[in-house]
């Protein structure tokens, strides 16, 4: 028996965006299990709490139009504590990384040295670049673009572009 692949894929996902679940499903034909890890502490000032994340995470990924590999086990959980110390306590060694363009790399790959100093064991940084359609997608501006009246629905799920209308009537 093989030992299974289990990835982490963190993020403040505030909100879920197209460009993020083009990641997860990308990242889904690479392991076994993927462990969206939404971030409490992420730096940001959070528009949802972290239970709404979670929430608007999970309906997103129920989305059809997803294409989820449905051989990989997808979990969503909230973690605040470092990200070496939750991959760790997931028996993972693999953390994945959408990268937009090179300013994006730049942080993540500083963010990979980091991690692979702190961790007592060997941990990998996968970096996916973002398909070119979903390279323009920040969950910033998508919260800007509906905070002004925009239509965000070509780059979120039905289910996100709902509960941003609801956070700014």
């Amino acid at each position: 028996m093989s030992k299974i692949k289990i990835g982490v894929y963190p993020g403040s996902f505030d909100p879920v965006t197209l460009g993020h679940l083009d990641i997860i499903r990308r990242a889904s034909k690479l392991v076994d299990r993927l462990v969206v890890a939404v971030a409490a502490h992420s730096g940001k000032k959070p528009l949802f709490s972290v239970d709404e994340r979670i929430e608007l995470l999970q309906k997103a990924l129920k989305n059809k139009n997803t294409n989820i590999n449905n051989n990989c086990e997808i979990i969503v959980e909230g973690f605040d504590n470092l990200l070496v110390d939750f991959v760790k306590e997931h028996k993972s060694f693999i953390v994945i990384r959408g990268v937009r363009q090179y300013s994006d790399f730049e942080y993540e790959a500083q963010m990979a040295a980091l991690n692979a100093q702190m961790a007592d064991f060997d941990i990998e940084t996968i970096f996916l670049a973002s398909n070119a359609k979903y390279q323009s997608i920040a969950s910033r501006f998508i919260k800007q673009v509906t905070q002004l009246g925009g239509d965000v629905s070509s780059f979120v799920t039905p289910n996100v572009k709902k509960a941003l209308e609801a956070k700014y009537k």
